[in-house]
């Protein structure tokens, strides 16, 4: 008889399937590693099952144990197999920005999800990252996997995707592109191909809002380039200890919309049902090989998951019109054009956290503006502005002589420069009454939404 002891035997040896029509007429030969074969329908199930047995190797979880884990979804999918399959609980953190079908996926699997919120720090204590560490502390018998730095993360792929990739390819591997997240798949992967061949070049693939690109080319972790961003599952505001820049040849940024679109690209013409990372892999890989690739390259680009995560959300037409990523209206122009035609005239008024409520109103007044930053040590802190104070006021006449950091709201969202008219109606609400961009002078403009209805009317 043929068959498996359990699901976590059939972990790996996933095929490597060519992509024909999106990179036609492009020279080279390119392969997908198409990870949505593993059980658990992700890239992720590989490292998750190797931090669970060199964890239990150690010592560090003990049978009835529970397992804690700040995720994306896919690494909480994959601990949650191995947590089924070996009798352990699991509990996992994830940022607000996350698919309902990934918490929906965790809590079928048996797993206690917490949502956290995404614009916050990463030492934030109500961020993802801090509320796994403080559950492992006040749990007993818990083990906190921490996937960003722990070596088996990297090593799963050192041991399997690698290899895999290597003799799949009969070592005909010139080039390896991967997105960068958590830096496991990526890094572990690259190390054990450059071993075998040093020549092969190895591509990341970056988003922006994270810092990885600029660190790469400067040494430099720039907090400036950190801002929200729609992709799920890569890009990162921290620097992971699984992220060895030396296995990395260069980085390549894609936006939110470009991934979202190959990914549907994906789907359409190639017949794979992939996640919104796969679709960023596959564009930075096509931006880069219309410049770069020869006929006898052979480029293998690691897709990490399955499309069912993002059911609501890529594959929804209406959310994709919501965010400006399927065109519905004419308007083509982008923040940074909104921000060019100011001539820099428009300096960004802002106030500190010790100014009186009552000077805040006169600097309104004074410069004809509703909304101002607050700044401290050249960070954005918080916000204030002109409807949020006339609710409070109603509520405490007083409040015009206290201080600024006690009354202010939450900082303004920063956006990307090619952010659409689109996009950026989308994030102007209730909750964010004006948004920040940063040019590449690195000065930081405001738009607000008399902005935009200036832009649409022009």
């Amino acid at each position: 008889m043929q068959y498996y002891n359990s699901i976590i035997e059939t972990i790996g040896n996933t095929p490597l399937i060519k992509l024909n029509k999106i990179f036609k007429g492009v020279p080279g030969t390119f392969l997908a590693k198409v990870e949505y074969f593993n059980p658990g329908n992700s890239m992720k199930d590989r490292m998750a099952i190797k931090m669970v047995e060199d964890a239990e190797e150690a010592g560090l979880l003990k049978p009835g144990g529970t397992i804690i884990e700040g995720t994306s979804g896919n690494t909480g999918m994959g601990l949650a197999l191995a947590a089924a399959a070996k009798g352990y609980r699991c509990i996992f953190t994830m940022a607000d920005k996350q698919s309902q079908e990934k918490i929906n996926i965790l809590k079928a699997v048996g797993a206690e999800v917490v949502v956290c919120p995404t614009n916050v720090e990463p030492d934030d204590p109500r961020s993802y990252y801090s509320v796994a560490r403080k559950l492992n502390k006040e749990i007993p018998n818990s083990f906190y996997p921490n996937q960003y730095d722990n070596p088996s993360n990297t090593k799963a792929h050192y041991e399997t995707t690698g290899p895999e990739i290597w003799t799949q390819t009969e070592g005909k591997i010139t080039h390896y592109i991967a997105t960068v997240g958590t830096g496991g798949s990526m890094c572990g992967t690259a190390k054990y191909l450059k071993e075998q061949n040093p020549a092969i070049v190895s591509v990341g693939i970056d988003t922006y809002g994270s810092v990885f690109k600029k660190y790469k080319e400067t040494g430099i972790f720039d907090e400036n380039e950190i801002y929200p961003y729609l992709t799920e599952g890569f890009g990162e505001d921290i620097l992971p200890k699984n992220v060895n820049f030396d296995v990395i040849d260069l980085f390549i940024k894609v936006t939110d919309k470009d991934g979202a679109l190959m990914t549907r690209r994906l789907a359409r013409e190639e017949g794979m049902f992939v996640g919104w990372s796969c679709g960023s892999a596959v564009h930075g890989a096509l931006e880069y090989a219309r410049e770069n690739m020869k006929k006898d390259d052979v480029v293998v680009i690691l897709l990490p998951d399955h499309g069912t995560r993002y059911l609501a959300k890529v594959y929804n037409d209406q959310w994709m019109k919501d965010h400006g990523f399927l065109e519905t209206k004419t308007f083509s122009t982008k923040a940074r054009d909104i921000i060019s035609t100011r001539n820099g005239k428009e300096a960004l008024v802002t106030v500190q956290p010790k100014a009186k409520i009552s000077e805040v109103i006169l600097m309104m007044n004074r410069e004809g503006i509703d909304q101002i930053p607050v700044t401290e040590n050249d960070q954005f802190i918080g916000s204030v502005s002109a409807s949020s104070l006339l609710e409070k006021m109603i509520e405490d006449p007083q409040l015009r002589e206290k201080v600024v950091g006690d009354v202010m709201d939450k900082p303004m969202l920063f956006v990307a420069p090619d952010s659409t008219l689109d996009v950026l109606s989308s994030l102007l609400n209730k909750e964010n009454k004006a948004v920040l961009i940063r040019d590449e002078a690195q000065r930081v403009h405001i738009i607000t939404q008399h902005d935009l209805l200036r832009a649409m009317s022009s």
